[in-house]
């Protein structure tokens, strides 16, 4: 796991300033992806346990979104340029270098996690122990948003992205692996293409039994 996230943090520590200029607009302009956080937020709210991490933060504008949602917010992510960047951005909130695999948090200490296409580099076959990891970090009843790219086919398909390679998935498949996380699947969104490749924007919710 180690290498393969080696090269994606040196891939994205090289476009902090060209990443974060192009998500500047916090979701203004999608609004199916707006109206899955805004959920994901008011169904943690709900839990009473408000603390989440948004998990792949980037330059942290989902982070900031959290926190106006209600949210008590942090933010962490494996390119410590863009913890940086995050940190400079939005002072008033905490941003952490972390690896998806090894949270920095304690056992069943969040209400939700966002991982917003921050999966989507981690081959299939790992998969697993990072989806456990955010189960781990998760209180009974806490949820966890999950946003990647989708395909129609049985398998999930390795792809040139533009920082680093990466993986689309069938929704099914997905959803198998969250069930085999020990998470409840309670929603899914699926929305036109997210590029000219022809993935379909896929949001997953689930929560923590």
């Amino acid at each position: 796991m180690a290498e393969h996230q080696d090269e994606t943090r040196t891939a994205y520590d090289g476009v902090v300033e060209l990443y974060a200029s192009m998500f500047a607009d916090r979701l203004e302009t999608q609004p199916f992806a707006r109206a899955m956080v805004g959920t994901f937020a008011e169904l943690v709210r709900k839990t009473g346990n408000l603390r989440a991490a948004d998990v792949g933060c980037g330059p942290g504008h989902l982070t900031a979104m959290l926190h106006d949602l209600g949210l008590d917010a942090f933010g962490l992510d494996l390119s410590p340029a863009m913890v940086d960047h995050a940190r400079q951005a939005h002072p008033a909130l905490r941003f952490d270098e972390a690896r998806m695999e090894a949270l920095p948090v304690e056992d069943r200490a969040l209400g939700g996690v966002l991982a917003r296409y921050s999966m989507i580099h981690t081959p299939p076959g790992e998969l697993p122990a990072l989806l456990a990891e955010q189960v781990r970090v998760l209180a009974p009843g806490g949820l966890l948003l999950v946003s990647l790219f989708g395909t129609e086919g049985p398998e999930p398909v390795r792809f040139d992205h533009k920082v680093a390679p990466a993986y689309s998935w069938p929704v099914d498949r997905f959803t198998e692996l969250l069930d085999g996380a020990g998470l409840v699947t309670v929603a899914r969104l699926l929305h036109d293409p997210a590029s000219e490749r022809g993935f379909l924007d896929t949001h997953v919710l689930a929560r923590r039994p």
